[in-house]
């Protein structure tokens, strides 16, 4: 990605301003990653959504906004990054409102692809802004600073935000918050937020982003089918074929297209592939956690959505906490060791997390479990970032950011949908298996699909500290040349 620098190297004036605003706006993304969560209880009574189906709720927004990503970029570099900015504010709001008025899990479910799509316009948008409003490196790193703190902080302030509305007023106001945010945002951008674009070739690649999003679009259906009907069977086949086919084509596509939306040169080499493999384990074993878990909260332990928002804080507090320690340690050691143990500290958490029952408390089965899986967390969140971009030159640098992001974003939309899968056919097993229950087995087999998730999860993590420790070969050296 290409930025067009401003006609004079004095400071834009307006620069701070204009911080503020691209801040509400990636508050507000960050706020829907996680705000939704703890409404989704509520949202499934309300419009009569099944067990089968919850995992749309999370992967129908994750899914357009990873998919879209890397188009978004292009779109906001060709059609001005100021425009598409408020286009991406605008649209974000409608989504929301449409998916506040909803009265059937599609339209719930379409509202939510409509929030990604435009959060994928809106996103790169706001990077690049940041990028061309801030000439000055020192007052780049900072303005890049408060970017950074308010996506790790964020996702915090959504869980206990969203407990708060769900509780006190209605799940739908989770989505409603964002009208108010967005309009403000796109209001206070036309002053304050100055136009730049890209120069070059503005082509797109349409093919390559039609066969990448119905492919992984198909690829989670296929999944949901099985929930419904079985892997076995012809429908769940013909969808997961689909799927091959269509990524398959994709990769043809990114090989002989000109403007490729993701030329296959960002991740074929190893370093960068292994991390954008590793990040997309993370968005499956991570994205998971918090559905599931958040489901326990609720319907097992009968917290309130509120209580269940603060039951979440000690994440967001070990991922703050740990990172600054990431931080002092990653030009000491490389991140090649705070990479692998860091997820192998995850996998460890999410097993110890799949012992919970319905009988067992919060204090003793949950929070040091959360403890344990942000603090490794925080390591692999640190250093990913930087063996992602290794080696990149200027012109590929915001494509290589954008499809970090993508991975991890593409992988949450799998993995929710897969473990969902997983722990909706569990759960009705155990049903099956455990008659002498009686009353109580519908909890004991709802938790026991949960702990089977959380294992896989969990696995998931361990395969991709594997391949990190096989591909990574960076270390500390390369980030002192860098420096």
């Amino acid at each position: 990605m290409s930025f067009a620098q401003p006609p004079t190297q004095l400071p834009d004036p307006t620069r701070w301003r204009a911080l503020f605003v691209i801040a509400i706006a990636q508050l507000m993304v960050v706020l829907d990653s996680s705000i939704v969560n703890i409404a989704i209880p509520s949202a499934k009574i309300d419009l009569g959504i099944t067990d089968a189906n919850q995992s749309w709720v999370v992967t129908s927004y994750t899914l357009a906004f990873g998919s879209l990503l890397l188009l978004g970029g292009r779109i906001a570099d060709f059609i001005g990054r100021k425009k598409s900015f408020i286009i991406g504010l605008l649209g974000f709001a409608g989504a929301s409102a449409l998916g506040g008025i909803a009265q059937s899990q599609e339209i719930l479910f379409a509202s939510r692809a409509l929030q990604g799509a435009f959060g994928a316009l809106l996103t790169p948008s706001a990077l690049s802004l940041i990028n061309v409003t801030f000439t000055i490196p020192k007052e780049r790193a900072k303005a890049f600073g408060v970017y950074g703190a308010i996506a790790g902080g964020g996702a915090a302030i959504g869980l206990i935000l969203g407990g708060t509305l769900t509780e006190f007023a209605s799940w739908r106001w989770c989505l409603w918050v964002n009208v108010p945010i967005a309009i403000t945002a796109a209001l206070l951008a036309y002053p304050f937020v100055h136009e730049s674009k890209a120069g070059g070739d503005h082509s797109y690649d349409l093919p390559g982003t039609i066969t990448a999003t119905l492919g992984l679009l198909s690829l989670v259906y296929g999944f949901t089918q099985a929930a419904k009907v079985g892997w076995a069977t012809g429908s769940t086949l013909s969808f997961l074929g689909i799927a091959a086919i269509l990524l398959f084509a994709f990769f043809i596509i990114e090989k002989n297209v000109k403007n490729p939306l993701l030329p296959l040169r960002i991740i074929t080499e190893r370093n960068r592939g292994g991390s954008y493999l590793g990040s997309m384990m993370v968005g499956a074993g991570l994205f998971s956690m918090f559905l599931f878990l958040g489901l326990y909260l609720q319907v097992i332990m009968g917290y309130s959505p509120l209580k269940t928002g603060f039951a979440f804080l000690p994440f967001s507090l070990g991922v703050i906490a740990s990172a600054g320690v990431a931080t002092q340690l990653l030009p000491r050691v490389g991140p090649k060791p705070l990479i692998v143990w860091g997820l192998i500290q995850g996998s460890i958490g999410l097993l110890l997390l799949s012992t919970i029952t319905p009988d067992t408390s919060y204090t003793t089965h949950v929070l040091p479990m959360l403890v344990i899986i942000s603090t490794g967390m925080a390591l692999v969140f640190i250093s990913i970032s930087t063996t992602a971009l290794h080696g990149i030159g200027g012109r590929d640098s915001g494509v290589a950011s954008a499809a970090l992001n993508t991975s991890q974003q593409v992988g949450g939309s799998l993995g929710t949908a897969l473990l969902n899968t997983i722990a909706a056919t569990s759960a009705a097993n155990y049903l099956i298996t455990h008659p002498e229950l009686g009353d109580k087995a519908q909890f004991f087999a709802l938790t026991h699909g949960y702990t089977t998730a959380f294992k896989t999860g969990a696995t998931f993590l361990l395969i991709a500290a594997v391949v990190m420790a096989v591909l990574l070969k960076i270390g500390k050296e390369s980030l002192a040349e860098k420096a």
